[in-house]
C-alpha cells in the first residue's frame, strides 16, 4: 500500500526532531567538564566564560562548580570530570596512585595570600621558639610553616602547634589564645587590619611552591585536545584582562563567590596570575628553580613525611607543557 501523504507530513517533522535531539546530545557530549573551586586563579575561569573567550577560541567548556574543593579532586580521579582546578600538592596523591592526570596549565602562584602571622612582640624567628601557633594541620598552611621554620633553623619541635580550621585559627590568634597563626586571605588581611598581627613569612617568600593548576585526565588530553588548547588560549586573554581591567574582573569573580567587589579586592595582590610565557618556565625542566618539576620533590617529601601520600609520585609524567606550546604556536 502506498504511504499516506498525511503520514509523510508527520514523518518529516519527526525525523527533524530526532536530528535536533541527536545534535543536542552530541553538543552536550562535546563539552569538556572542568571543575572549579573558590580560589582567585580558578574563579577567573568565569571571567573567560563571561567575556566569551572560550567561544572565541572554539573551546566547548562546561565549568562545574565545587563548593567543597576536595570533592573536585575525587571527581577528577574518578573520571567524573575531564579536568580540574587543583594545587600541585593535591595532585601528588593521585599521581602516586597511578591516576592518569597531567598538569597542563599553571593559573597562578600564591604570592602573599598565605602567611605566618605573629603578634607585635615577635620580631624574628628566634622569638617564635616555644610559642603557640594555630593552623589547619596538613593544609597549605602546615606546608607554609614547615618551609618557614626549616629556612630559619627551626623545626616543629621548637613550637607548639594547635590544630584548628583556618577561621578558628585566626579567631584564636585575634583573641590572644595563640601567639601566631598560619592562614590565608581574607584572614591575613583581617589580622593586618586589626593591628594585632603582621606577616613574619608568607607565600611571597617561597616562590613556585604554591602553584594552582589546571589538571586534565590523559583521556581528555587525547580526545579533547582542541578544547583544552582553546581553553588555554582563553586563559591568556583572561589574565591579561585581569591585569588591565581589574575592577571589571573583580566584579565578575566576586559575583561568582557571593562577595562584594570591594571585599574581593584583597585577594588579587596576593595572587600572581601566570601568562602562557610564564607557563613555559613553570611547566619546564627541573633546572628552572620555580618549575613544577623543581619544587615537586620538596612538596612530595613534606607529604610523605606526614604519611599524606603513599608511594612515589611520578612528577615527570604529571606535567605536560605541549598544550601551552601549541597555544603559543610553538608546536
Amino acid at each position: 500500500m502506498p504511504s499516506s501523504p498525511f503520514r509523510a507530513l508527520f514523518r518529516r517533522p519527526a525525523s527533524l526532531l530526532i536530528l535536533v535531539l541527536l545534535s543536542a546530545a552530541f553538543s552536550a557530549r562535546a563539552d569538556i567538564k572542568v571543575g572549579v573551586s573558590d580560589w582567585p586563579g580558578w574563579v577567573a575561569w568565569y571571567v573567560a566564560e563571561k567575556n566569551g573567550y572560550f567561544k572565541k577560541y572554539g573551546a566547548k567548556v562546561k565549568l562545574v562548580w565545587f563548593a567543597n574543593y576536595t570533592d573536585s579532586i575525587s571527581a577528577l580521579s574518578a573520571g567524573q570530570i575531564d579536568a580540574n582546578s587543583q594545587t600541585w600538592s593535591d595532585t601528588m596523591a593521585p599521581l602516586a596512585k597511578g591516576v592518569p592526570v597531567k598538569a597542563v596549565l599553571v593559573n597562578d602562584n600564591s604570592d602573599g595570600n598565605d602567611a605566618l602571622m605573629v603578634k607585635p612582640s615577635i620580631k624574628s624567628f628566634a622569638d617564635l621558639k616555644g610559642k603557640t601557633i594555630a593552623l589547619e594541620q596538613y593544609s597549605i598552611s602546615h606546608f607554609v610553616l614547615a618551609t618557614a621554620l626549616a629556612r630559619n633553623g627551626l623545626g616543629f619541635n621548637d613550637v607548639k602547634i594547635v590544630n584548628l580550621s583556618a577561621g578558628d585559627a585566626a579567631a584564636a590568634f585575634l583573641s590572644g589564645r595563640a601567639d601566631a597563626t598560619v592562614v590565608w586571605n581574607p584572614w591575613v588581611n583581617n589580622i593586618q587590619a586589626s593591628g594585632k598581627g603582621r606577616a613574619l613569612f608568607s607565600s611571597k617568600d617561597m616562590p613556585g611552591l604554591i602553584p594552582d593548576l589546571l589538571v586534565a585526565r590523559d583521556k581528555a588530553i587525547e580526545t579533547r585536545r582542541a578544547d583544552l588548547v582553546g581553553m588555554i588560549k582563553a586563559w591568556q586573554d583572561t589574565q591579561r584582562f585581569i591585569h588591565e581591567q581589574p575592577d571589571r574582573a573583580i566584579a565578575i569573580m566576586a559575583q561568582v563567590v557571593g562577595m562584594k567587589p570591594e571585599n574581593y579586592k584583597i585577594f588579587l595582590p596576593g595572587t600572581r596570575f601566570f601568562s602562557l610565557e610564564d607557563n613555559l618556565k613553570a611547566l619546564g625542566p627541573a633546572t628552572e628553580p620555580t618549575s613544577l618539576l623543581a619544587v615537586g620533590p620538596v612538596i612530595a617529601q613534606f607529604l610523605k613525611d606526614r604519611k599524606l601520600i603513599e608511594g612515589e609520585p611520578d612528577l615527570a609524567r604529571g606535567v605536560d607543557a605541549s598544550l601551552v606550546e601549541e597555544a603559543l604556536g610553538q608546536k
